[in-house]
């Protein structure tokens, strides 16, 4: 969900927990493992963290992993 949020834009992590429905906690800690692995990066604007995709194509691995699930379970 986040990567998917990220796609269409950067957010912040107010925003991105709200969406998600868990506590900040647990968004930053998703959000610090795709930053240490070069998917997001992120940028301080006063007490408030933005993110933003750094590597769109993750997307079409997505799509393609949810289109080979569905193959499989026919």
């Amino acid at each position: 969900m986040i990567v998917d949020r990220l796609n269409r834009g950067e957010c912040s992590v107010g925003e991105l927990t709200e969406m998600v429905g868990s506590d900040v906690s647990t968004v930053s800690k998703h959000l610090a493992l795709l930053r240490a692995h070069g998917i997001v990066e992120d940028r301080r604007e006063g007490n408030l963290v933005y993110y933003r995709l750094l590597t769109p194509c993750v997307c079409n691995f997505f799509t393609c992993a949810t289109q080979v699930l569905k193959e499989r379970s026919r």
